[in-house]
């Protein structure tokens, strides 16, 4: 009892048609025989085959030969009746044909160039396999060329990259065994894209603006420097605040206009504690400028710069009648914070409180805490009448630049705050 296992090692030359078989019998103690046949591929019968199967089961030495000169005869045609031959009642057989050839690896190589036809040298170019089983990198050589080895057969793509240009690719298909020659590949100058962020100051754009209020004038000579037409002006910085304050307060047109103010009450004996003359009426001048240039100060510069609120009314201009009243009558008691957000106008209604307190301890009265209370009152309700004539009709009647005109044709939906006025101080 022994087995025999007769190993078929079958050489196919792809010069010739001859096959050379060579059988090693080694003892191993059972009554069975195995065959192996190994072929690597080339030409039988003219035609190219690769193949390996595995018989088991008594097949002898005769039946192996008569096997190998079926193959000689008749190439990859007689492999499958082969089988079928040896498997008749007495053996069991497994095969496959091109199974090697299918799966044998090739080669791609090609050349990298740039836009003057010149060799890229050290391109980054990168295989990979369709199905990302399989990916290598190589760098162009000194001629811009590159090559890949034992490359499996298949769909591949190829991404090519190199400092100063554009990334390239590259796709194809490598059949087996295989040498796959690329076009050469053309990589162009990378555009470069700069993107430039212009931070604009907004203390520098503020400071544009407040140049353009200050020569807002209506009928041409009443200042009206406190107002904006824009929807979205920047917020005032305190320096800016401070100074529309004083260039509303020291304006000529201001300061004729208490001196009027003053006459008026002269003529009518108010505050008759000033007397009269030159010496009364420098008393009441003294006092009406005083309290115009405090409140003024308070309301427009010194509160909104404590509670960062903007003193300015934010013309509307825009939407139905109610709402631009309701943006008018609000100004007394709503403005809008540095933040660019809606708030409570402190700023306005302390400021009217302060300036009240102010007003009655620069004249002559004699109940002072309702002269306070009631100037207060005043004061809010020329806030709101403010806004009244600043949304109505002191925009018919200021002349603006034209920069101004342009950004409120562009405006949609303004914010508003005060209008700062002094009040007329009343006699108890």
């Amino acid at each position: 009892m022994r087995t025999l296992h007769c190993i078929l090692a079958v050489v196919i030359c792809s010069s010739c048609s001859s096959i050379r078989a060579h059988a090693q019998e080694i003892q191993n103690g059972a009554d069975s025989y195995t065959a192996v046949a190994i072929g690597t591929g080339g030409s039988v019968g003219g035609k190219s085959i690769g193949f390996d199967f595995r018989v088991t089961r008594y097949t002898t030495d005769d039946e192996i030969d008569q096997f190998a000169e079926l193959l000689k005869a008749k190439g990859q045609d007689a492999l499958r009746s082969g089988f079928e031959k040896l498997n008749v009642g007495r053996i069991n057989a497994t095969g496959s044909t091109g199974n090697q050839i299918a799966t044998k690896p090739g080669s791609i190589v090609g050349t990298i160039l740039d836009e003057s036809g010149s060799v890229a040298v050290g391109a980054v170019v990168r295989l990979t396999a369709e199905d990302k089983s399989f990916s290598q990198e190589v760098a162009s050589g000194d001629n811009g060329q590159f090559s890949f080895s034992n490359v499996p057969p298949g769909q591949f793509n190829l991404s090519v990259n190199s400092t100063g240009f554009g990334d390239k690719a590259f796709s194809g298909e490598l059949a087996p065994g295989q040498t796959y020659l690329v076009p050469p590949i053309v990589l162009s100058i990378a555009t470069v894209v700069t993107e430039v962020k212009v931070a604009v100051d907004p203390v520098e754009v503020a400071t544009e603006e407040v140049k353009e209020q200050e020569q807002q004038r209506v009928l041409g000579f009443i200042p009206n420097f406190y107002v904006t037409y824009k929807d979205d002006a920047a917020p005032l910085s305190k320096k800016l605040k401070f100074q529309l304050a004083w260039k509303s307060s020291t304006d000529p047109v201001t300061i004729l206009g208490g001196a009027f103010l003053a006459g008026v009450q002269q003529a009518g004996d108010q505050y008759s504690e000033f007397g009269q003359g030159a010496e009364g009426y420098g008393k009441r001048f003294g006092a009406v400028y005083a309290d115009v240039f405090a409140s003024t100060f308070l309301s427009g510069a010194i509160l909104p710069s404590l509670l960062k609120q903007d003193p300015r009314y934010f013309y509307k201009g825009t939407g139905t009648t109610r709402s631009r009243i309701w943006r008018a009558v609000s100004n007394s008691v709503l403005c809008k914070g540095d933040n660019g957000r809606w708030q409570i106008n402190y700023s306005n209604i302390a400021g009217s409180f302060g300036g009240a307190a102010i007003s009655s301890a620069i004249y002559p009265n004699r109940n002072q805490a309702s002269v306070i209370v009631s100037n207060f009152f005043v004061r809010m309700g020329e806030s709101s009448l403010a806004g009244i004539f600043q949304e109505f009709v002191a925009r018919k009647l200021t002349k603006t630049s034209k920069r101004q005109a342009g950004a409120q044709s562009g405006s949609t939906e303004v914010s508003s705050t005060q209008g700062n006025s002094a009040p007329l101080p009343e006699k108890p």
